[in-house]
């Protein structure tokens, strides 16, 4: 490889990087990001002509009351994925589930499928708004002092210790003098914790014939084919919103898999303007993930 050739692969090579934060693996993971999947089709078809029904029938009628909810609960796992999506910022999931499933009954409440806009793709955006909103009123509002957040992992361990020495749960006191703080400060570290305390999956729970069972055995597993679904909606969005030369970028670098300089002799511009354009519009579409 000649040392032109070296640098331009070096310039080139991040980019895709950029397009996996994006949550794009790959042009062909693009391509399923952006199109229809077949598999779902009956199903969005089936919801259409639920809706469809509903429309017809006055407010109030059992049958309305019995269709919508069964639109509800064909997509609550579908609220609960992108729920999931918030979870990793110290908050208990399920507090952005119920928000999340909020968000799912104001959507179906308020779809009208004469606007032409697909169920999910009218849903997807109200979802995501309820939870940011709740982020905004209620999450962000709290704020924990890096003391407090320090506190409250040394007392976690100190607990577990003077448990299994004593026999017993310890005592303020006790817990205060082994992390050698006061005991206002003990209380109100654990105080602050409660609030980011979730269920351990190993504590047992008692369910009819299930004694001694864990609530990890009731957990159901991940269904990699919800994040291509998300994904696939959040993205539709998006694109729509991008230009037509940013389209035309994106649709020559991942599904035609046409090189930067490539792009560039058809746009007639240089390969470093071709990973400008390129980094601002993933950063755009990433930023519709956030």
């Amino acid at each position: 490889m000649s040392g032109a050739e070296t640098v331009q692969a070096q310039q080139e090579e991040p980019r895709d990087e950029a397009v996996e934060q994006v949550g794009i693996d790959s042009p062909d993971a693009a391509m399923q990001a952006a199109a229809p999947v077949s598999p779902h089709a009956e199903r969005r078809a089936e919801t259409m002509r639920i809706f469809q029904r509903m429309r017809k029938l006055p407010p109030g009628d059992p049958e309305r009351e019995r269709l919508r909810a069964e639109v509800i609960e064909d997509h609550m796992a579908y609220a609960r994925r992108i729920a999931s999506r918030y979870g990793g910022h110290g908050e208990v999931v399920e507090d952005f589930v119920q928000v999340a499933y909020l968000g799912l009954v104001k959507a179906v409440d308020n779809f009208d499928p004469e606007h032409g806009t697909g169920f999910l793709g009218y849903a997807t955006p109200m979802i995501m708004g309820e939870i940011k909103r709740y982020f905004r009123d209620a999450t962000w509002d709290v704020h924990v002092p890096r003391r407090m957040q320090e506190l409250s992992s040394a007392l976690r361990k100190a607990t577990e210790a003077l448990t299994q020495e004593l026999g017993r749960s310890p005592s303020i006191a006790e817990l205060a003098d082994r992390v050698k703080a006061t005991p206002e400060e003990v209380v109100e570290a654990m105080d602050a914790a409660s609030a980011y305390t979730t269920a351990s999956l190993d504590r047992p729970v008692r369910v009819d014939s299930s004694e001694g069972a864990s609530l990890a055995e009731f957990v159901g597993g991940e269904d990699p084919r919800f994040d291509a679904v998300v994904n696939r909606e959040v993205l539709k969005p998006l694109l729509a919103k991008l230009g037509e030369r940013d389209k035309r970028i994106l649709m020559m670098r991942f599904f035609r898999n046409m090189t930067q300089s490539q792009i560039g002799e058809e746009l007639n511009v240089s390969q470093m303007q071709v990973s400008r354009l390129l980094t601002r519009i993933l950063d755009e579409l990433r930023a519709g993930f956030e």
